[in-house]
């Protein structure tokens, strides 16, 4: 299992692999050393390439909670059809 980097960790890690990217090192090399594959380097670099710390924290954020309000909108909709049932009498 993966370490579970916050999006702000992975910020500042995408930040010093530019500097390490720029004095020559591969993104092989910087994977292996943060024990992260490449795929997952460039999943990161492709979500929280230009943002900031408190950028990325925010986008998290909204992520969480527009996944609570999907779940509470399927609730009701579910709530919906079960009181349809019933009305029609078909329970």
């Amino acid at each position: 299992m993966g370490k579970g980097y916050s999006p702000e960790q992975i910020v500042n890690k995408l930040r010093e692999a530019e500097g390490k990217i720029a004095s020559g090192s591969t993104i092989g090399e910087i994977s292996r050393e943060w024990g992260i594959s490449e795929t997952t380097f460039h999943r990161w670099k492709a979500r929280y390439g230009g943002m900031g710390g408190s950028e990325a924290r925010r986008l998290k954020d909204l992520e969480k909670e527009n996944a609570r309000l999907k779940r509470l909108l399927a609730e009701k909709e579910l709530d919906m059809d079960i009181l349809k049932e019933v009305n029609r009498g078909n329970f």
